[in-house]
């Protein structure tokens, strides 16, 4: 089943959201004769940053006006507004499935020969491309900002120790244990909350697994029981090196423990480390890959596309929205989102200097980077519920069972039979 199916599909779940969060727009300019762009994110601790950016777009563009809209749920409030003919100029999401959803049901404007992508390194113009179900033509969006998974450390604690950042997965367990060993908690695990299992989970698996093996389980050509094996054994080692109450323990609680020097390392996002310097700003932390495989070379730094921007079909000025996202893209700007957001910019040039991440350098430089696992998922397969009941119980068959099935009718209309 095709393009049809899908489109049925993503207009059934939008109508089914037209009740809710409807009134979440930035109020609207009335009075004047500019041209007006709708900016819609879901990024609503970076409206600040917008904010800044469109005064100075306004400023050198007096003919249009650009309105940020940043509504909670912003997935579902996007849903209602195309369903009720509402569709923003310009989208600004996190790039995961629901980006191949919305081009397979024909939404976004193709922007090839619109854009200049020559700034955008290449790598991440072929993750967007890569997370299409079905392969189509053109180019549909503009990779913006990065964010990356792995180990925030407690740089003190590693000094302490004499430890140094591990290159393999051997090292990585062997410095676990030598922290252990040490009367120190290696990881706090925050798995009352399932989805933190997933930085753990993407870190391995985005190294050990290609992202095409996702067509190939569509295709039949293998399963999740050959490719998630290795995973599924490596990121159950790591529980021994828990706390003493791994799923009793949420994300805030997580966030304030490590802060506090309750463990030497963190599996976490760098999305998580504004949030730990606000319980305790004095934290001396960095941040390192986490070494998946014992083949040095193999070992990636998993950074997906946080934001991307899109234009929809149906946007009232496409025109103007082409030279806000031009704008956006120019080396100046694309600092100022980094610096205010602690993010990593797809733009050729632009480079986080916060030491904090000096160990990436390599890795971005050399292109050593690789999309989150879980950004292949659709929303309705339970991933992190399946990942943390696997950490809890320990069965792996039936882990990878499940996940073989709930994939498959998850994609059914993908699947080849």
């Amino acid at each position: 089943m095709g393009k049809k199916k899908v489109i049925a599909t993503i207009l059934v779940s939008i109508s089914m959201a037209t009740t809710l969060l409807t009134g979440c727009t930035s109020s609207i300019r009335i009075g004047n004769s500019k041209k007006q762009i709708v900016f819609f994110s879901n990024k609503i601790e970076a409206v600040d940053t917008y904010n800044k950016l469109v005064e100075k777009f306004e400023a050198e563009n007096p003919d249009i006006d650009v309105v940020v809209s940043a509504p909670p749920d912003a997935t579902t409030v996007l849903k209602t507004r195309l369903v009720k003919g509402d569709a923003p100029d310009i989208i600004s999401l996190s790039a995961d499935r629901s980006f191949a959803d919305f081009v397979d049901a024909n939404i976004l404007e193709d922007l090839s020969g619109k854009i200049d992508f020559s700034v955008i390194d290449p790598i991440y113009n072929q993750m967007l491309k890569e997370l299409e179900i079905e392969s189509v033509d053109g180019i549909y969006g503009v990779p913006y900002a990065l964010n990356a998974s792995g180990v925030i450390y407690n740089k003190d604690i590693f000094e302490e120790l004499g430890l140094s950042i591990p290159k393999t997965w051997d090292e990585f367990l062997g410095l676990a244990q030598t922290v252990q060993d040490n009367g120190i908690t290696p990881f706090y695990f925050t798995l009352k909350e399932s989805w933190t299992s997933l930085p753990a989970w993407n870190t391995i698996a985005s190294t050990l697994v290609s992202s095409d093996s996702f067509k190939k389980v569509n295709s039949r050509e293998t399963t999740f029981n050959e490719i998630y094996s290795e995973t599924a054994d490596k990121i159950m080692k790591l529980m021994k090196y828990g706390h003493s109450d791994n799923f009793g323990v949420g994300y805030n609680d997580g966030n304030t423990a490590f802060a506090n020097g309750e463990s030497a390392m963190y599996l976490q996002g760098s999305y998580a480390i504004p949030a730990i310097l606000t319980v305790n700003p004095d934290l001396n932390l960095g941040m390192f890959p986490l070494p998946a495989s014992n083949n040095e070379e193999e070992n990636k730094l998993v950074s997906g596309v946080d934001v991307y921007f899109a234009i929809t079909k149906d946007a009232k000025n496409k025109e103007e929205s082409i030279r806000f996202i031009n704008f956006l893209l120019e080396e100046e700007n694309a600092k100022t989102y980094i610096d205010e957001q602690s993010a990593f910019s797809a733009v050729k040039g632009v480079v986080q200097e916060d030491s904090k991440f000096e160990v990436f350098d390599e890795f971005f430089e050399n292109s050593r980077v690789v999309d989150f696992q879980d950004h292949y998922y659709p929303a309705e397969l339970p991933a992190s519920d399946m990942i943390q009941t696997y950490l809890l119980d320990g069965d792996k068959n039936k882990f990878l069972n499940n996940f073989q099935k709930e994939w498959l009718k998850a994609n059914r209309q993908y699947i080849k039979e």
